[in-house]
Parts: structure tokens; C-alpha cells; sequence
């Protein structure tokens, strides 16, 4: 009897594996819409909606390297921690392709899916060629049920353009390169060094872009080389020059907060012209709120 009792056992598991219920989540060939969203020099988004299931996202951001990140941003979030299998499943229309596996994708508890890289540049090249990027796993909330999660090629092609063309007009450098960024003076002058020149058109532009930045903070500097007071007034008018740069380049005057330091607060001696160079500066702070 107990013989039997575990075999009936291994039957029922076994039952149980081989007809688990698997729940399909993929938009329809009416309903695929792909959108290019976020259409800027700062970010970047394709978007794909999936009915009752939530959303892919690709995206890419301003950085000195292309990047590029996949969300599958979920309705209901993992409740625990696992992988989901990811292939390139062909569509029905196109019998005897054989599926390809892309890569395992990290469930993190209360986490949306995510990759980067080379399997989300991979999953973009499939749905080019009209392969359909799916998505496998454990369901967390029914120990019957797995979930398939399919990204419809239908309709992909213009808004993939548009992405395209978006990544390719992105600020090639991010905010925390110029988040605070020291220019330097030629002697006895409001004129900016070279490469100051280039370093303040960058942060102009970005300024332009990114609404999020409320205030920028300017504060100038001299060395002692002269008198004190004339000092005072040049690095005003260093910060009063840098202020308006920013507003004829298209900046709100009020999100630009300037102050003149003269002598104060040195960073290195006045002893030779080197050391002197380097006190002579534009301190220009951003913060994110």
C-alpha cells in the first residue's frame, strides 16, 4: 500500500509538471503600439505596451558611451527571487525558423526585470528582423502557473527610427560630468581659457535640456595679484559674464545664482604664476532636487 501510495504520488507530480498552466501575456497585431517617447537630447525611450501585464521600455541616456537598458516594467512585481528564460521566438508566419536563446534575466523581490547591454541590443535587433522577444518564468502567487511574455514586432519599425535618431542626437556626456566644473582665466581678464570656452558651451546646452535644474550656482574667484577691491569687481564681472553667456544661450536668468569672491578663499599659493593661475576660477555647481 505504501508502494502504491508513492507511486500515485510521482504520477500526480509528475502530471502536474507536464500540464501546468502557462498564462500568455502579448499584445495582439491590432493592438501592438511601439512608441518613441522622451524624445531629447538627455534621454531616450522606445515603449511598448502589454495588455494586463504592464510595459517594455528601452532606453538610453546622455553619457560619453552609447548605453542602453531594457525594463520590463510589471504590474505585479516579483515576490521572490528567481530568472526568467529569454528567447527569440519566431512568429507564427514564419514556420521552421528555429527559437534562440538571448540570455537570463534577474527577478529581483519587488524589482522590475531589467537588462543592459549586448541582450537588450540583441532584443532590439530581433524585433527588426520581426522575431518575437519572449519572456519565461515561474509565477510567484500560483505554484500551477508559468508565465510567457511575448514583444510584438507589429508596428516596431517607425517608432524604432525614431529611437534610433534620438540615441544618435544625445548629449555624448552626462550631468555628473559637468555637475561641478572649475573655469580657469587668462591674467588680468574675464576672457575663459580654451578649454573653459568648450567645458561652458557643454553645460549651456545641457542647462537648455534639463528643466529638472532649477538653480545653478556661479561663484568667482581671483588670485591677489593687484589691489583687493579690483579684484572684487573683476570676479563680479567674471560671474556677471557667465550668468549672461547662459542667457543668451537660451537659460532662464533665475535659475543662475552668481557671486563674486575676489581674493578670498584661495586653493593654492600666490607665489608664482602657476600657482596664482589656479586661484584665478569659476566654480559652477548643479544639484538635482
Amino acid at each position: 500500500m505504501k508502494k502504491l501510495s508513492c507511486l500515485l504520488g510521482g504520477v500526480y507530480l509528475l502530471s502536474s509538471q507536464t500540464f501546468a498552466d502557462v498564462r500568455q501575456y502579448q499584445a495582439s497585431l491590432d493592438d501592438s503600439n511601439w512608441q518613441a517617447s522622451n524624445q531629447n537630447r538627455l534621454e531616450c525611450q522606445l515603449v511598448h505596451q502589454i495588455p494586463r501585464y504592464g510595459k517594455a521600455v528601452f532606453s538610453s541616456q546622455a553619457s560619453r558611451s552609447l548605453n542602453l537598458n531594457f525594463t520590463l516594467d510589471m504590474l505585479r512585481l516579483p515576490d521572490n527571487y528567481s530568472f526568467a528564460k529569454v528567447s527569440s521566438v519566431p512568429p507564427s508566419y514564419k514556420p521552421g525558423i528555429p527559437s534562440k536563446s538571448v540570455s537570463e534575466m534577474k527577478l529581483l523581490k519587488q524589482f522590475d526585470g531589467e537588462l543592459t547591454q549586448k541582450p537588450a541590443w540583441t532584443l532590439l535587433t530581433e524585433l527588426e528582423k520581426g522575431m518575437t522577444p519572449t519572456f519565461y518564468y515561474q509565477d510567484w502567487y500560483s505554484d500551477f502557473d508559468s508565465i510567457l511574455v511575448g514583444l510584438s514586432a507589429a508596428n516596431f519599425h517607425h517608432a524604432y527610427d525614431q529611437f534610433l535618431q534620438c540615441i544618435d542626437n544625445l548629449l555624448p556626456y552626462a550631468f555628473e560630468d559637468i555637475s561641478l566644473t572649475v573655469l580657469t582665466y587668462q591674467k588680468n581678464s574675464s576672457e575663459l581659457s580654451k578649454a573653459s570656452k568648450k567645458r561652458l558651451a557643454m553645460i549651456a546646452e545641457y542647462l537648455k535640456q534639463d528643466a529638472d535644474l532649477d538653480l545653478v550656482l556661479v561663484d568667482a574667484y581671483t588670485d591677489s595679484y593687484g589691489g583687493r577691491w579690483p579684484n572684487q569687481q573683476l570676479s563680479e564681472k567674471r560671474a556677471g559674464a557667465i550668468q549672461q553667456f547662459f542667457v543668451d544661450n537660451g537659460v532662464d536668468k533665475d535659475r543662475i545664482e552668481i557671486e563674486g569672491y575676489g581674493e578670498k578663499r584661495h586653493i593654492a599659493s600666490n607665489q608664482n604664476v602657476i600657482e596664482r593661475s589656479k586661484n584665478r576660477r569659476v566654480v559652477i555647481r548643479m544639484e538635482k532636487p
